[in-house]
């Protein structure tokens, strides 16, 4: 686990650093990328964010965590995507609400827990 924990920080690091980039180059140099809002990217970067950590989780049988990262990407994708404003408001509660269950998630196993499939902690490591 924690080597995914290692993953998952370099995943949210490169992701806000992507962000950031593109908010400062539609800040200072151009309001448009490539034709997009430099905030529309920013935003787009963020789902893909999420949407990477929901596969990463998924892929070692974390799937309280897909869960929550994986809401967040819809939650993302329906405020960016959604044409009425029930559709943004839905996203922005699924975002709100998958933010709050990765918090209850993360708080509950966190690293000092251990495995919870093993067994292990870290001071038995």
């Amino acid at each position: 686990m924690t080597a995914t924990t290692g993953l998952q920080g370099r995943i949210i690091g490169a992701g806000l650093l992507a962000a950031i980039g593109l908010l400062i180059y539609g800040t200072i140099v151009n309001e448009t990328i490539v034709g997009v809002d430099a905030t529309v990217a920013t935003t787009w970067v963020f789902a893909a964010t999420f949407a990477v950590l929901a596969v990463v989780h998924a892929s070692v049988g974390r799937y309280d965590l897909t869960l929550g990262h994986g809401g967040a990407a819809v939650g993302w994708l329906l405020v960016l995507l959604g044409t009425t404003g029930i559709q943004i408001v839905l996203g922005l509660v699924l975002l709100g609400l998958s933010g709050c269950y990765i918090a209850i998630r993360t708080v509950r196993h966190g690293p000092d827990e251990g495995d919870t499939e093993t067994g292990a902690t870290q001071d038995s490591v």
